[in-house]
């Protein structure tokens, strides 16, 4: 699949993404859900002219390392929304400043995790997560949960301000596989000191 530009090529890497997560929100059984995500997550790194994969070793690429699903690391939280709010600002090579704004907390068995909203445009929350197997099992600068502006979303009632986070779901961000890409790590009060050897690991 060739397109004839590589914002068109983008704009399909996210048009799949969407519906790949619509689908997941769609299937009743988490782990037939989980199953379903990793093989067309790894389709799409594999396949895709915009995967993060380096164009010269897709074809060798053994697809993302994803631990077996284990259901004790789904919740429904709801989102403590009586915090007080602060903003963070990450530097990007290739976007500037991308501004991000707390607004709410989950706190889960885990460890509390911030709640963030994207400031610039497209607006979308977003929850990275950290944990202490990070740099070793997992990505050393956090994956991510939520990502509602590129079609991570696993479902929420958000009139009730809940939200689902499956922590078997947490994916590694594009700069895990290029440095020629930059993304939001996830800042210290996204850090938790469980060890989560769930979902796309390292290697």
């Amino acid at each position: 699949m060739e397109f004839a530009a590589p914002a068109l090529a983008v704009a399909d890497w996210r048009r799949e993404v969407f519906a790949l997560y619509l689908s997941v929100r769609a299937e009743p059984d988490p782990a037939v859900a989980h199953a379903r995500w990793q093989a067309r997550r790894n389709e799409l790194l594999t396949n895709h002219p915009a995967s993060p994969v380096p164009r010269e070793q897709r074809a060798s690429y053994p697809g993302a390392r994803v631990a077996p699903y284990r259901p004790d690391l789904r919740f429904e939280a709801t989102v403590d929304a009586d915090v007080e709010p602060f903003s963070w600002e990450f530097e990007s090579a290739t976007d500037g400043v991308i501004p991000f704004s707390r607004v709410g907390v989950l706190r889960l068995p885990i460890g509390d995790l911030d709640v963030w909203w994207l400031e610039s445009y497209g607006g979308g929350l977003f929850v990275p997560v950290k944990d202490a197997v990070a740099g070793r099992s997992t990505y050393g600068g956090g994956r991510y949960l939520i990502d509602t502006v590129k079609g991570a979303d696993l479902g929420s009632d958000l009139a009730q301000g809940r939200l689902v986070v499956d922590l078997n779901f947490a994916y590694n961000p594009s700069c895990a596989y290029s440095p020629d890409w930059t993304c939001p790590l996830a800042p210290a009060t996204n850090t938790v000191g469980a060890e989560l050897p769930v979902g796309e690991l390292s290697g």
